[in-house]
């Protein structure tokens, strides 16, 4: 059974820095992708890093604050959070598929998700 788990969520003061974990098992990814729902809004995507090349891909809403990166041998895919912002209050998940594609930006091209992790940002 595939099962993707995050970690790390909270709450934070706007500045702050948080850094969320995603591990799978039973399966291996090609390519790893981090989105998030803000209440009332669309699920929209943040980051995304391919397994072996490691290359990244980030949204201009969060590019220069957040970091994608991974631990092969944890098997788990962590985004960085810095100068964390109010709008970056939402639900964070994690996102795997097992073969490549261009559209890494693109919610129906992943095919297993995470159950999600919780991100506050309020002063």
């Amino acid at each position: 059974q595939v099962q993707l788990v995050e970690s790390g969520g909270g709450s934070v003061q706007p500045g702050a820095s948080l850094r969320l974990s995603c591990t799978a098992s039973g399966r291996m990814f090609v390519l790893w992708g981090w989105f998030r729902q803000a209440p009332g809004k669309e699920r929209e995507f943040i980051a995304a890093t391919t397994w072996y090349t490691e290359s990244t891909f980030y949204a201009d809403s969060v590019k220069g604050r957040f970091t994608i990166s991974r631990d092969a041998a944890k098997n788990t895919v962590y985004l960085q959070m810095n100068s964390l912002k109010p709008e970056d209050t939402a639900v964070y998940s994690c996102a795997g598929r097992q073969s490549g594609t261009t559209k890494y930006y693109a919610v129906d091209e992943y095919n297993y998700w995470g159950q999600g992790t919780q991100v506050t940002v309020s002063s």
